[in-house]
C-alpha cells in the first residue's frame, strides 16, 4: 500500500478512538453502549495496526489477525441490540450467548486460517479454486448484512427513527466488506485501491452511527455539548471560511489585476476585514445564529442549567432593594434577548400599576389595569404567556381577552408574562420585541412561566421585607413612646401625691419646700424626656458613671411618700456602674412602686445593695402577696400584659429587664404566694469602683429586721 492507505487507516483509527473515548463517559449500566464502545475500541486498534504495518513498522500478520476480532465485536454489538427485543431477561441472555458462541467459533476458525497461511507461506487455504480465507471474511460480511436486515425488520415502529441510522451505518461497513472480498474472490486477490479506501469508508460511517446513538434513549451517549461552545465554534469556523475566501479573492485580484493588482488586493482585504468586524459585532447576526443552532443541532431550545443559573444570578446579584424589580425584568428579558420591558404589580385599591421599567419608557399615570379586567382574569386563570403579535392576528385564540388601549402606545410590545405567587396574580411583565424573533413553542412559554413564578416569589419577598422594615420603625417609635408614657405616669403619680397632701399640709413650710422641689424635678425629667423623644434616641444610650448607693438613696427618698415607706440597706458603698442616671432611677423606682402596690401598708419594703463577684446586686424585697411560678414564667416579663387593669401599661418589668440586660446584667425574681417577693438585679461594676468598696456599718436592730424579713419571705 502507498501513503494513501496509511492516511486512510490512520484517519479511521483516530475517528474510532475518539468514538470509544466518548462512549466511556456518562452512565456505565447500559449494555448497548458498552458493546458499541468495545467494538469502536477494537476497530481503532485494528486500523491503527494496519496503518503501522502499511508503513513497514509492524508485521502484516497482526493486522490480519485483528480483522476477524474486529468483525466479531461489531457483530456482537448488533446481536446485543437484537437481544433487547426479548422482554424476558432470561430469553434475552440466552439468545445473546447462543449467537455470540456461534460467531466466536467462526471467528476462531478464521484466526486459525490466518495463522496457518502466515506461517506456511503457501496457498494451502485454497480449496477448489476458492480462497477459504477470503471466503471466510466474505461470510462475516454476509452475516453482518443478515443481522442488520433482521434488526431493521424486527424494530418497533416507534424505534425505527433511531434504528434506521444504526442499520445504515453498520450496513455500509458490511456492504463495503462484502464488495471488497467478493471482488477479491472474483479476481484472485484484494484490490489495493479498494483496500486503501477502506479506512476512509469506515471513518465516514461513524457519524451516522453517532446519530443513532443520540436518538436511541437505551444507549444514548449522555454527552452534553454546550450551546455556547457550538455557537462560538460555529462563529470561529464561519470566520475561518470567510478569511479563507478573502485570501483566495485577494490572490486572484493580485494575479489578474495588472498594475492595480496590489492596490486592489489591499483595498479588498481591508474592506473584507472591516465587513467581518461589522458582522461579528452585529447583534442581529448573533441572534440569528443562535436560533439556527437551537433549531438544527439540539433537541431542546434552551440550555436549562445555564439559563437558570443566569436567571438566578441576575436576580440575586445585588441587595434586595428597589433595583430588584429592574433586575427581574432584565432576567426574564434576557431569555429571548428582548431590548426592554416593564413591570406591573398589584397595589392598594385593586389596581395593577407600573412600578419599574427597563429600557422601556412609560406614562405611569394612565397605564394601569383594574383587578376585574379581562387581562387580569386571563393571566390569573390561564397562567399563560400572551403574544401580542399573535393576539393582533388572531384574537379569538385568547378567548374573550381584551388588552388595554394604552398597550398600543408602548413601542414594540411582544409578550406579557404573568407573575403568579401562591396561585394569585401579583403582577405581570411586558417585554419588547427582540431584534430577531422566532416561532414560540411550549418550551419558550414554560420557561417564561417558571421564571415568572420565581420572580413573583422574589418580588413578594421584597414587599414583605419593606413592610417588615416599616413595621419595625413603627414598633421602635411605639416602644419609645411607651417608655416615655410609662415614665410620665410615674411622674404624674408623684405629682398626684403632692396634690393630695397639699390640702392638709399647705401651711407647713417644709411640705411646701418638698412640693416645689418635687415639681421642679418632675418638670426637669419631662423636659429631658421630650428632648430625647424629639431626637429619636432611646434614653438607655445616655451612659455615665453612677454611684449605685446614691441613686438608690434618691429613689427611696422619692418613694417615701408612698406606703409602706421603703428602707435602704447599702451593705457596700462606692459601687459605680455605667448607666443613664434618669433611666436607672426610673427603673429602680418602678420596681419599688410595684413592691409598694403589692404590699399592705403595715408591710415592709427594703431596698438592699451588696457586692458579689464583681457585680453590684440590687434587691427590692417586700412582704406582699407574692406570685406563683407560672405567673413569673409566662406573664411577668411579657410586654403590654398588666395585672393593674386600665391603670397599668404592662411594660415596666419588661423595661427593667431589658435595661439591666443592656448594662450587661441580669434580673432574677424569687417569690412565694402570700409571703413576698424579692426582685434581684445584678449589674457589672466599673473597675474604678472595685478598690473603693467599703462595707457599711449596720446596727444590730437593722440586721435583725433584715433577718426577720428574710424569714418571712422564706429566703
Amino acid at each position: 500500500m502507498d501513503n494513501i492507505g496509511i492516511i486512510s487507516y490512520a484517519t479511521g483509527a483516530g475517528v474510532f478512538l475518539v468514538t470509544s473515548l466518548v462512549l466511556m463517559t456518562g452512565r456505565r449500566n447500559r449494555p448497548h453502549k458498552h458493546a458499541l464502545m468495545l467494538a469502536s475500541l477494537v476497530s481503532a486498534l485494528w486500523m491503527g495496526i494496519t496503518a503501522a504495518t502499511a508503513s513497514g513498522e509492524g508485521p502484516v500478520l497482526l493486522s490480519y489477525l485483528l480483522e476477524p476480532l474486529r468483525d466479531l465485536f461489531l457483530l456482537a454489538f448488533v446481536v446485543r441490540v437484537l437481544s433487547a427485543a426479548y422482554q424476558d431477561p432470561v430469553e434475552s441472555s440466552q439468545y445473546f450467548r447462543r449467537k455470540l458462541g456461534m460467531l466466536s467459533s467462526f471467528t476462531l476458525l478464521l484466526t486459525v486460517l490466518v495463522l496457518y497461511r502466515g506461517f506456511s507461506r503457501s496457498t494451502a487455504t485454497v480449496f477448489a479454486g476458492i480462497d477459504l480465507l477470503l471466503a471466510g471474511f466474505l461470510v462475516m460480511a454476509v452475516v453482518g448484512l443478515v443481522l442488520v436486515e433482521q434488526l431493521i425488520r424486527n424494530a418497533r415502529p416507534e424505534s425505527r427513527r433511531s434504528v434506521k441510522y444504526l442499520c445504515i451505518g453498520l450496513g455500509a461497513i458490511f456492504a463495503y466488506d462484502f464488495y471488497l472480498y467478493s471482488h477479491a474472490l472474483l479476481f484472485g486477490g484484494v484490490d489495493p485501491l479498494l483496500w486503501s479506501a477502506r479506512g476512509f469508508i469506515n471513518a465516514i460511517v461513524v457519524p451516522v452511527i453517532g446519530v443513532a446513538a443520540v436518538r436511541d434513549p437505551q444507549w444514548s451517549l449522555d454527552i452534553f455539548v454546550s450551546r455556547r461552545v457550538v455557537f462560538h465554534t460555529a462563529a470561529l469556523l464561519g470566520s475561518s471560511f470567510y478569511l479563507l475566501a478573502m485570501g483566495v479573492g485577494g490572490y486572484f485580484i493580485k494575479q489578474y489585476g495588472g498594475t492595480w493588482g496590489t492596490v486592489g488586493e489591499i483595498i479588498f482585504l481591508f474592506g473584507a476585514v472591516l465587513m467581518l468586524a461589522i458582522l461579528l459585532f452585529s447583534g442581529q447576526l448573533r441572534a440569528s445564529l443562535r436560533v439556527f443552532i437551537n433549531k438544527h443541532f439540539f433537541h431542546y431550545k434552551f440550555e436549562y442549567r445555564e439559563e437558570w443559573l443566569r436567571f438566578i444570578y441576575t436576580l440575586t446579584s445585588s441587595e434586595p432593594d428597589e433595583k430588584l424589580r429592574e433586575r427581574a425584568i432584565k432576567a426574564i428579558a434576557d431569555v429571548h434577548e428582548c431590548p426592554g420591558g416593564a413591570l406591573w404589580l398589584y397595589r392598594e385599591g385593586g389596581i395593577y400599576r407600573p412600578v419599574a421599567n427597563w429600557q422601556m419608557p412609560l406614562d405611569e399615570d394612565s397605564m394601569y389595569v383594574e383587578a376585574d379586567s379581562s387581562l387580569v382574569h386571563y393571566l390569573r386563570d390561564e397562567e399563560w404567556i400572551i403574544n401580542c403579535e399573535e393576539y393582533r392576528l388572531s384574537p379569538h385564540t385568547y378567548n374573550d381577552l381584551q388588552l388595554p388601549k394604552w398597550l398600543e402606545k408602548i413601542k414594540n410590545t411582544w409578550l406579557i408574562v404573568p407573575l403568579v405567587f401562591h396561585e394569585r396574580l401579583s403582577g405581570f411583565i411586558v417585554l419588547a420585541r427582540p431584534l430577531v424573533t422566532h416561532s414560540m413553542n411550549w418550551e419558550d412559554y414554560d420557561l417564561l412561566r417558571i421564571m415568572g413564578r420565581q420572580s413573583a416569589a422574589h418580588l413578594a419577598q421584597l414587599d414583605a421585607a419593606q413592610a417588615l422594615s416599616q413595621a419595625r420603625q413603627f414598633e421602635a417609635c411605639s416602644r419609645l413612646s411607651a417608655y416615655v408614657m410609662h415614665d410620665l405616669k410615674n411622674l404624674i403619680a408623684q405629682l398626684s401625691l403632692v396634690v393630695s397632701n397639699a390640702a392638709r399640709h399647705k401651711n407647713n413650710p417644709q411640705f411646701m419646700e418638698d412640693a416645689i422641689q418635687t415639681v421642679e424635678n418632675s418638670v426637669n425629667k419631662m423636659n429631658r424626656l421630650l428632648a430625647q423623644l424629639r431626637a429619636g434616641r432611646d434614653p438607655v444610650q445616655n451612659l455615665a458613671m453612677q454611684d449605685v448607693c446614691e441613686v438608690l438613696g434618691a429613689v427611696v427618698e422619692t418613694m417615701s411618700a408612698g406606703k409602706p415607706s421603703p428602707k435602704l440597706d447599702c451593705q457596700a458603698t462606692g459601687l459605680r456602674v455605667q448607666a443613664d442616671h434618669d433611666r436607672f432611677g426610673a427603673v429602680i423606682g418602678h420596681v419599688v412602686r410595684n413592691a409598694q402596690d403589692a404590699t399592705p401598708d403595715d408591710g415592709m419594703v427594703i431596698v438592699r445593695l451588696f457586692k458579689q463577684n464583681d457585680h453590684a446586686v440590687i434587691e427590692v424585697q417586700d412582704t406582699g402577696e407574692g406570685m406563683d411560678e407560672a405567673f413569673i414564667r409566662e406573664r411577668l416579663f411579657r410586654p403590654f400584659d398588666s395585672t393593674k387593669g386600665k391603670s397599668g401599661m404592662g411594660i415596666g418589668v419588661y423595661e427593667t429587664r431589658e435595661f439591666i440586660r443592656g448594662l450587661g446584667g441580669e434580673v432574677e425574681v424569687l417569690s412565694r404566694v402570700g409571703e413576698g417577693t424579692t426582685f434581684r438585679m445584678r449589674i457589672p461594676i466599673s473597675e474604678e469602683s472595685g478598690n473603693s468598696v467599703k462595707s457599711s456599718d449596720k446596727t444590730n436592730n437593722g440586721r435583725a429586721n433584715d433577718q426577720r424579713i428574710k424569714e418571712i419571705a422564706g429566703y
